[in-house]
């Protein structure tokens, strides 16, 4: 439970900092930060059935899609090769795509990062 709670937090950071990089339609740029004092209020509600979580914040709401921890046929070789590149997880790598010959997986890092992955026929690299 706490791993699917650490992959929404991501997500959701995730696609709230991503938007504040594109200009409005005015033209205006609004990736400055605003100039209050208090900070931003967020506030995450899943729906009914559990599958999806909105998102509030002082942009307004955004909802996301929760993903559920899938183990793949590469798991292992991911975490294997995530240890390599300074990554160091207690969650494993979870497979982000339907099996097939090409396969992405994630895993969350202690320091806080995700490590990706890009499985072509079981053979592994990481993305970047």
């Amino acid at each position: 439970m706490t791993h699917s709670i650490s992959i929404l937090s991501l997500v959701a950071a995730i696609a709230l900092a991503g938007c504040s990089s594109f200009p409005t339609s005015s033209g205006k740029d609004t990736s400055a930060p605003a100039a209050s004092s208090t900070p931003a209020k967020r506030d995450a509600r899943l729906d009914a059935n559990g599958s999806r979580v909105q998102v509030q914040d002082e942009a307004g709401p955004v909802t996301v899609q929760k993903v559920e921890f899938k183990s793949g046929v590469s798991s292992a070789t991911v975490e294997r090769l995530a240890k390599e590149h300074g990554c160091i997880g207690s969650g494993g790598a979870g497979l982000m795509t339907e099996k097939g010959p090409v396969e992405v997986y994630r895993m969350q890092c202690e320091n806080g990062k995700p490590f990706l992955a890009r499985c072509e026929l079981r053979q592994c690299r990481p993305m970047r």
